[in-house]
């Protein structure tokens, strides 16, 4: 059975402009682009660090540190216990809303390369099909050849 290949025009109408989806997640309000920031560099080594680090000298000094200079003498650590709190609580929703933020960018950018690869596979199927009928009309060409040869 032969195919005749679709013409390119048509291929080409049928062609969308390819989306960059990166430029579209960034113009986003600034309170999403804060909580995708937040996101982004809490959960890092960096970050557990930097809060190990300050838990260790604020804990140290309220420990080792002469009274007087103690600013939350051991037993009581309240002032740690409601900072590390108040971290929890407002970290918490934003790294949430930050995750939330980048699935959707990530449907996004997976909806996008399903296009790409759905114009790709459209397009190899045209180019195959071109092949094929040029195949058949050199095939043809060839047998025309040869009866005159003859």
């Amino acid at each position: 059975m032969k195919h005749t290949p679709p013409p390119l025009e048509l291929l080409r109408g049928q062609a969308k402009p390819v989306r960059f989806v990166k430029f579209a997640h960034r113009e986003k309000a600034t309170v999403e682009r804060l909580a995708i920031w937040i996101t982004d560099h809490v959960g890092t080594m960096g970050f557990f660090l930097i809060i190990l680090v300050w838990t260790i000298l604020w804990l140290g000094w309220n420990i080792i540190a002469p009274k007087p200079l103690q600013f939350d003498p051991f037993p009581g650590f309240v002032f740690w216990l409601f900072i590390s709190n108040m971290i929890q609580i407002l970290l918490m929703p934003l790294i949430m809303v930050g995750q939330n933020l980048q699935e959707r960018h990530s449907d996004q950018r997976a909806e996008a390369d399903y296009e790409v690869n759905t114009k790709a596979e459209r397009e190899i199927e045209a180019i195959l099909m071109h092949l094929e009928n040029q195949n058949d009309m050199m095939l043809e060409i060839l047998k025309r050849l040869e009866r005159t040869k003859d």
